[in-house]
């Protein structure tokens, strides 16, 4: 696909709600919302996607290359796009650097 043939689209990416593997934990002086993970959600509007996208179905899936799978988003209109599972193990990556 070329850019002068795609389509615009948002796309949520969504990750881990924590930052901590057990947000649940006994912590002295902390609770669960003192591991909330800012980047939780990222929106990208203006995602340029293939233009068959247009004619696809509230709910299917697909897998976007090299990105992982998304869901078109059931209650939204346009064409919106909600990751549902990532291709990289981020708990990996951060537990990468923590070593």
């Amino acid at each position: 696909m070329s850019a002068k043939h795609a389509v615009d689209a948002t796309v949520n990416l969504y990750d881990r709600l924590f930052v901590n593997e057990a947000p649940d934990a006994n912590y002295e002086d902390k609770t669960f919302l003192d591991f909330i993970n800012p980047d939780s959600l990222t929106v990208l509007t203006n995602a340029k996607v293939e233009p068959s996208l247009m004619t696809s179905d509230k709910g299917q899936s697909f897998q976007f290359e090299r990105e992982g799978y998304f869901c078109r988003d059931l209650k939204e209109d346009g064409l919106v796009f909600n990751r549902t599972v990532t291709l990289r193990d981020s708990w990996a990556k951060i537990e990468a650097k923590g070593n």
